[in-house]
């Protein structure tokens, strides 16, 4: 059993420090633009922030390239009014889970701080008879991911467009399709320099493990009421690419009954200080 957690922590871990690296709230110094039209293109993206914040959530379709493997696609709801909250499915083998559920797909809710998994019910074991395994977002990425993961400043569609006022150098691609929707496309450059929370989060190396030492690189499509249609971000060999099908009117994410949760959150922190 103890090899089947320990594989789920080493996929899933790379998406979720993804998740919290790519949505980071922006606790940084405010950066300079010297490109024609700026200040007309940062209007345009403070609204689409502002927008975005209100409304508290989205239906999502959300794909993660870690640049080895098969990128983890999450399709599903995310909520960022009350704290982060999510319901997505995730692709099973991607995401390196297969041993624990033989769907394609395996249902991934994130609520309260801890991460839940629809799971196969295992013949022995903490799984036993068990429909769901719940692990704290802690164990995954430490005391101050989670922190930064679970709070309204972070882990949300908003939060990552908050930093776009940081980027060094914006640009207006004018108008294309996007999943049929007519849409304006930006991009905005942040260099390292300029990303201290994710310093403040994962220190030193760890940033540089989640950046590879570079600068993060955002395509924003923004449809005719300056709402995100995509957001395709690249840090350094990391690539998320979020397409939004709808804002606001999500279900509210709730946690799974007790009587059928098995909480493994002790084995995976012991896997992962194996790991290193």
């Amino acid at each position: 059993m103890k090899q089947k957690y320990t594989a789920a922590w080493v996929g899933f871990t790379a998406a979720a420090m993804v998740a919290v690296s790519a949505c980071g709230s922006g606790g940084v110094k405010t950066a300079t633009a010297a490109v024609d039209g700026a200040d007309k293109i940062m209007s345009v993206l403070s609204h689409a922030t502002d927008q975005t914040d209100r409304l508290g959530s989205a239906k999502v379709r959300m794909s993660t390239a870690i640049g080895t493997g098969t990128p983890i696609t999450m399709n599903g709801t995310f909520s960022w009014g009350d704290g982060l909250a999510m319901d997505v499915l995730m692709d099973t083998k991607a995401a390196k889970m297969e041993a624990l559920q033989h769907n394609p797909t395996i249902r991934t809710l994130f609520v309260d701080g801890a991460y839940y998994y629809d799971v196969d019910p295992q013949a022995s074991g903490p799984l036993k008879g068990k429909q769901w395994m719940k692990i704290d977002s802690s164990a995954l990425l430490g005391d101050k991911g989670a922190e930064a993961f679970s709070g309204n400043s972070a882990g949300n569609p908003a939060a990552t467009l908050k930093y776009l006022k940081y980027a060094d150098h914006v640009k207006n691609f004018g108008t294309e399709t996007v999943d049929g929707q007519r849409a304006t496309h930006y991009r905005a450059v942040v260099d390292q320099a300029q990303m201290g929370k994710f310093k403040d989060v994962y220190g030193s190396d760890g940033l540089s493990a989640v950046t590879g030492g570079g600068s993060m690189t955002m395509n924003l499509w923004l449809n005719a009421k300056d709402l995100p249609v995509r957001l395709k971000e690249r840090i350094g060999k990391v690539t998320v690419t979020m397409d939004f099908e709808k804002f606001g009117a999500t279900a509210p994410v709730k946690a799974p009954p007790a009587a059928q949760t098995a909480d493994l959150t002790k084995t995976i922190e012991n896997a992962r200080k194996q790991q290193g």
